[in-house]
């Protein structure tokens, strides 16, 4: 049984973690502010402090600092709104500290009560890999979940489905995804077909969807099937599709209208029956405004629009593509590589313009540039990619910032991230408005 102090200002948050730790056989008392725990302090020993980050007399490093300089040693567990503390206060805090993020479970508190740090729990999480969604896709956002449940709800269906989203972000594994969730669905094992529109040209495209007689025309030596019967029952996914040429899209319409597709040359019409998947990284709006795909075709194809995230937007997600990504290359070279927490933090503060597929490009970089004979990555000392401008920014600390400095630039990056919504920010954050709105205050420079 443990001695615990549980040190929030949120009340809801306290009586759970309460509840949860008197279940688990363990006394404790709480406080809701810095004086008060310093007056508990004063009178009370602890194997164990549960402490909040931020409260609202001041930040919760206050306190370190105050029983860091007192004879107790107790255990520390941060509590954070916010998964940033963990890579920004890294540098600070030492081995008898660890960190833990709302919302928390009863597992959670098990593990740091049995006081195993994340180092010392690291191995265990790289052998456990994240799981994938539909047998590829890797992710346990908001964002995520929310085209979960969208791949879910058209796999039901065999509507038409557009896929859009930036450059690099998965639209062919989304596709994949679909395609596998039907397949189960129906408890079928149809074969998914995929075309890049923009890589062919405008003699061939015609031919590629679908297919052509033999002598139709000059180096037709042999008759050959399109894509659309390729796909049979199946799926085929036009990618690019925003690229074929204007003047061959009426073609493409005909086959969506009509489920009926005639080869060059030929005159018979064949019967089609696959599901169009058709990916594009250009917007809506984009779409409309450059007229590079006909209204009607985009009806068509776009009968249920799916817009994939960019990485920057769920970026929560980058230490579970990392873990795959490096687990997949140590497998395939036989190595033993596995992160620390501040290279993840790198990794998380980059905004990734060129998304999933720029990560994977960096760590199979890094992968190749790391001594063989360690069993640590290194990372390159930028990210910065020479298509984009977007440069990687830093939110560690850094030798001889106070306190309030990590505080402020906590809030900065909080607010950035949120555009400015502070209630959101709080929330963010495990403060109420009212304490942000203090601390703003008191930085003066963060006045509105």
């Amino acid at each position: 049984m443990l001695n615990i102090l549980l040190v929030d200002d949120d009340e809801e948050f306290t009586s759970v973690a309460c509840h949860i730790i008197e279940f688990l056989g363990h006394d404790i008392m709480t406080a809701n502010s810095l004086q008060e725990a310093y007056q508990i302090l004063e009178n009370n020993d602890f194997e164990h402090i549960f402490l909040d980050f931020m409260l609202p007399d001041g930040s919760g490093l206050h306190l370190i600092d105050y029983i860091n300089k007192s004879d107790q040693t107790p255990y520390i567990t941060l509590i954070t709104g916010h998964p940033l503390v963990k890579g920004m206060l890294d540098s600070l805090c030492g081995p008898k500290i660890d960190y833990l993020a709302k919302p928390l479970q009863r597992e959670d508190l098990e593990q740091a009560l049995s006081h195993k740090s994340p180092k010392a729990t690291n191995k265990k999480h790289n052998s456990s890999l994240p799981n994938k969604h539909f047998g590829c896709l890797i992710g346990e956002s908001d964002a995520m979940k929310a085209l979960y449940t969208m791949i879910e709800r058209v796999s039901l269906t065999q509507a038409n489905v557009m896929l859009m989203g930036e450059s690099g972000v998965g639209k062919e594994v989304v596709a994949e995804a679909i395609h596998s969730a039907t397949n189960k669905v129906n408890n079928t094992a149809h074969q998914l077909i995929a075309t890049n529109c923009g890589a062919l040209s405008k003699e061939l495209i015609v031919s590629e969807l679908f297919g052509h007689e033999k002598g139709a025309f000059t180096g037709a030596i042999a008759k050959k099937e399109g894509v659309f019967q390729r796909a049979g029952d199946g799926t085929l996914f036009l990618d690019e599709v925003t690229e074929m040429p204007i003047d061959m899209q009426p073609n493409l319409l005909r086959v969506l209208e009509n489920k009926k597709v005639t080869s060059v040359g030929g005159t018979k019409e064949v019967t089609v029956n696959c599901r169009v998947i058709s990916a594009s990284n250009r917007s809506v709006a984009e779409i409309a405004e450059k007229k590079c795909l006909r209204e009607d075709i985009y009806f068509r194809l776009a009968v249920f629009p799916i817009a994939i995230p960019a990485l920057r937007e769920r970026k929560e997600d980058i230490p579970l593509l990392a873990h795959t990504f490096l687990h997949e290359l140590n497998e395939e070279n036989n190595r033993q590589y596995q992160w620390q927490a501040v290279q993840l933090q790198r990794l998380m503060d980059y905004d990734w313009p060129g998304n999933v597929r720029e990560l994977r490009h960096a760590i199979h970089r890094a992968f190749i540039m790391s001594d063989p004979q360690s069993t640590s990555i290194e990372l390159p000392t930028i990210f910065r990619s020479p298509f984009s401008s977007i440069s990687e920014s830093s939110h560690s600390v850094s030798a001889g910032q106070t306190i309030e400095d990590v505080e402020k630039e906590l809030i900065k990056v909080t607010l950035k991230d949120v555009n400015g919504n502070k209630s959101l920010a709080a929330e963010m954050l495990g403060i109420s408005t009212k304490t942000l709105y203090n601390r703003l205050h008191a930085y003066g420079e963060f006045k509105e």
